[in-house]
């Protein structure tokens, strides 16, 4: 059931005064499955138009000590890029639970800051936060700090957000969990806000501006949505320009407290909910990015990996629109994770760009 729409807020900009919808405001629900031309949409195209998305490697705690180093992130970022990738990701865990950590969690640095050195390093890559909790932040600084790296990175930077799950970790911050929806909505609307006036005035549940400016501002920086519920393609329909769903087996998702994705049919309901969204609200299904990991199929440098299903399970999502893919690579040291990223690249990105 959509959730019901919020108070609408006055937002002031250089004396012109306008009202800003919550961004729950799109009226949908789920559908059912349509036919496959339908499914595929405005965004169906060759499979040699995704790009690809890879995560640094802090997958496990203890976190391997040589990924913890400049030379590794900056040997992983250059590599990457010139391997073909078109993105690299850093994970956002602030203050994570030991509890967590211990049973199959994993450490994370910040990701402004090491998105920042691969920054300084490359010329091409793309950087993400893969994701950022945004009610976990004041979205003045989250503003700041992204209009900045968009800055130093001469237009790569996208901010990739979601609400989080971790009880623990919204307590340790000092965030009130059960208002991380109503946070993060507004958080949206701050940083747009922000972005693109001066002597802003805004006054929400949250947060309050009485003429502030910030600087910076970028030209443009990619907004996008991280999650499985229908909320978050609501999201995305409304003003985002991307959309990233998560694999998540039944178990994984009963602890993130998610919609269960394990298979590219899993995956259709939620495109055809989505694409259905962006119709409602009059947008361009062009406009909106998808970005998810080949569903199903074990990542480069595990036992499973096998490039045929990868290029076929990347076949089969773009015909369903998703312009990105993600994937992983092992944690265990340096070597490792070059390896990985090597034969991904030898057997996934080659073969597809020819």
């Amino acid at each position: 059931m959509p959730a019901p729409a919020g108070p609408r807020r006055a937002v002031e900009a250089g004396g012109r005064r306008r009202l800003a919808s919550p961004a729950l405001e799109t009226p949908t629900g789920e559908v059912p499955h349509g036919s496959r031309a339908d499914r595929r949409g405005a965004r169906a195209g060759a499979v040699s138009g995704v790009r690809h998305l890879v995560t640094y490697p802090l997958t496990a705690h203890p976190a391997s000590p040589e990924l913890l180093s400049r030379e590794a992130i900056v040997r992983f970022a250059r590599r990457a890029e010139e391997l073909g990738f078109d993105a690299v990701g850093f994970t956002d865990h602030p203050a994570p639970s030991h509890r967590w950590l211990t049973h199959g969690g994993h450490d994370a640095l910040d990701p402004f800051v090491a998105l920042g050195v691969v920054a300084a390093v490359t010329e091409r890559l793309r950087l993400l936060p893969h994701i950022l909790v945004l009610p976990y932040r004041n979205p003045f600084l989250v503003a700041k700090a992204a209009a900045t790296l968009d800055l130093v990175s001469e237009g790569r930077f996208t901010l990739a957000v979601g609400t989080g799950y971790q009880r623990g970790e919204y307590r340790a911050l000092g965030v009130d969990f059960d208002e991380r929806n109503e946070l993060f909505d507004e958080a949206l609307e701050v940083i747009r806000a922000a972005w693109t006036t001066d002597e802003l005035v805004y006054e929400g549940r949250h947060f309050t501006a009485t003429g502030q400016t910030v600087n910076p501002k970028p030209a443009h920086v990619p907004i996008w949505v991280g999650g499985n519920s229908a909320r978050a393609r609501r999201r995305v329909a409304a003003a985002a320009d991307g959309w990233i769903p998560f694999a998540a087996p039944a178990a994984l998702a009963r602890t993130t407290r998610t919609r269960p994705l394990e298979t590219v049919d899993d995956l259709v309901p939620l495109l055809d909910h989505l694409w259905r969204c962006v119709d409602e609200a009059g947008r361009d299904r062009a406009a909106v990015d998808v970005a998810v990991e080949a569903l199903g199929c074990p990542p480069p440098g595990t036992s499973g990996f096998e490039s045929a299903r990868h290029l076929d399970t990347l076949g089969r999502l773009a015909e369903l629109g998703v312009t990105w893919t993600a994937t992983t690579v092992p944690g265990q040291g340096l070597d490792a994770a070059l390896e990985a990223l090597e034969h991904y690249a030898t057997e996934v990105i080659a073969p597809l760009r020819g």
